[in-house]
């Protein structure tokens, strides 16, 4: 009992410490252990479309994100025990006048320094992309992530670091902080319910600025069925995020 209170207080404070991200990425998802294996290759598709919020655009041609609909298929392939490759390809998305465009190309190197199956994981992954103007004004952007969390029982708490910049354009760009965290409870076997939060901390050189910077919570499913995983959400935008509520799906879709 003692295991099992300290384990919900370490759930609560982790979700307190990081609740109430940027308008609805190509993914919403803190990263776990999940990890093929050396020559397995994986697909997840990703799926998200936000019913409502404001249009603000931040330069002229952006795209609004309110009523966008972003599929994209991430392709995964196993490298060793500890490193895996993947690739976003591509970014695609259906706007407002269902008007259908394709976004750019994103690939990202995976490392999970623990063991396979063990309580206690850490990790980092590296992340680097081409998108269209209308999602950005630097073409060239990536981002660097650290990862940690654990498996308690039937809890499941994990925590992201997330260090965005551009690599080239036009734009003025500081590098920025993002923290992500998951704590989720497995209810039986192949379905689990939590809370995932997406907090922007500010640019590096003015951490701590929570109002200016998008923040958003999502209620979350991870559901078992056969061989496909699925990871459900529905998420409330905060601070200077104008996407006021998102919907989103993961598709784990069973290649081997």
């Amino acid at each position: 009992m003692r295991n099992l209170a300290n384990t919900c207080a370490a759930a609560i404070t982790l979700v307190l410490w990081s609740a109430p991200a940027s308008a609805a990425p190509e993914e919403i998802q803190v990263y776990m252990d999940e990890m093929g294996k050396p020559g397995e290759v994986g697909l997840d598709v990703h799926n998200n479309y936000v019913v409502s919020g404001a249009i603000p655009l931040d330069y002229p041609d952006q795209r609004q994100s309110l009523h966008q609909y972003r599929v994209t298929p991430e392709f995964s392939l196993g490298l060793t025990d500890h490193f895996e490759l993947g690739a976003y390809l591509p970014l695609v998305a259906i706007d407002h006048r269902e008007k259908f465009t394709v976004d750019g190309v994103k690939l990202r190197l995976k490392y999970i320094g623990s063991k396979r199956d063990a309580r206690w994981f850490w990790g980092a992954n590296f992340e680097i992309g081409r998108v269209a103007h209308a999602l950005d004004q630097n073409p060239y952007n990536a981002e660097f992530k650290l990862i940690g969390g654990t498996h308690a029982g039937r809890w499941t708490l994990a925590a992201n670091a997330n260090a965005d910049f551009k690599i080239s354009g036009p734009a003025r760009s500081p590098a920025a902080l993002e923290i992500a965290t998951k704590a989720s409870y497995a209810i039986t076997p192949t379905f689990s319910l939590g809370l995932e939060n997406y907090n922007g901390v500010g640019e590096f050189q003015r951490l701590g600025k929570f109002g200016s910077s998008d923040q958003s919570t999502y209620l979350a499913a991870d559901i078992r069925v056969a061989k496909w995983d699925l990871n459900l959400g529905v998420g409330r935008g905060y601070g200077a995020n104008t996407d006021f509520w998102t919907v989103k799906a993961i598709v784990g879709v069973p290649l081997q």
